[in-house]
């Protein structure tokens, strides 16, 4: 669901932006190859950010945190 007059969060910006190691790794393999999915596993399971940072970051960009209230 899009808010009119945002925009959403592009997967891997904040890694792109942070020149995260990994990142460049991944982006000098072909999308999907064995090699890809084999450094994508860092991501997953070891990520060399924390969430504090990635928040901070998303803060310090301009990006809001939404959810809908929950029904009554």
């Amino acid at each position: 669901m899009s808010i009119k007059g945002y925009v959403h969060y592009k997967r891997r910006e904040f890694c792109k932006d942070v020149k995260c190691p990994v990142q460049l790794e991944l982006d000098a393999q072909e999308q999907g190859s064995e090699e890809y999915e084999k450094i994508r596993q860092t991501c997953k399971a070891n990520c060399r950010y924390t969430t504090y940072q990635f928040h901070h970051w998303l803060i310090e960009k301009g990006y809001l945190i939404v959810r809908p209230e929950p029904e009554k």
